[in-house]
């Protein structure tokens, strides 16, 4: 079992990353959050993983966080949702927020998530309020932790405007490198990076 690995990053984009440990690139599955506290290209880093076997190959999935390591555990235990769905859902979705959902039985809140319908939002619900809550998360979110989530509300709110994927998070990056990330909110890195999408 691969449960962590440190090393230095050979490539990356927003659903994988490869890792070079001491020779031998791993590549990982990971979400958009994870993707987005990960360092550039050529420094080092490490993740949390979880290796899932398949039919026709081994699978090896990472996280920048224990906690959402133990959420995408968790998520893939409830019937119709399998390890991409988990991934889908803890990239639209901090863990804190997820455990919010289940713990306050909001299936609303549950169904706008990526694959996530009305029968399915009730099994989270019943097989997950128990479990959900023994994940340990931090209470404090760091600046690098904010900005993540200020990303991803931009790209969330370029991509319903109709951008491409690939538009939005290089008008992000843009966006990011021109505010100081002290002075980030919302509105200005949407709006910013709306002006270098619209280039």
């Amino acid at each position: 079992m691969i449960a962590y690995l440190k090393g230095i990053i050979l490539a990356k984009s927003t659903t994988e990353v490869v890792i070079d440990c001491n020779g031998v690139g791993y590549g990982c599955l990971i979400s958009v959050n994870t993707s987005e506290l990960l360092p550039q290209i050529g420094e080092q880093c490490s993740l949390h993983t979880l290796l899932i076997p398949r039919d026709d190959a081994l699978q090896l999935f990472g996280f920048a966080k224990q906690e959402e390591r133990e959420a995408f555990k968790k998520l893939i235990t409830v019937a119709g949702i399998g390890p991409k769905s988990a991934l889908g859902i803890l990239s639209s979705v901090t863990v804190d927020k997820l455990k919010e959902y289940i713990v306050t039985a909001n299936s609303l809140s549950l169904q706008k998530l990526p694959g996530v319908g009305k029968k399915t939002a009730e099994r989270l619900l019943l097989e997950l309020k128990d479990k959900i809550s023994s994940i340990e998360t931090s209470a404090i979110q760091t600046p690098s932790d904010q900005i993540s989530l200020l990303k991803q509300e931009a790209l969330a709110a370029l991509s319903t405007l109709g951008y491409s994927r690939q538009i939005a998070e290089k008008a992000v990056q843009k966006a990011s490198a021109e505010l100081k990330d002290e002075d980030i909110s919302a509105e200005r890195l949407i709006k910013t990076a709306l002006k270098f999408a619209m280039q």
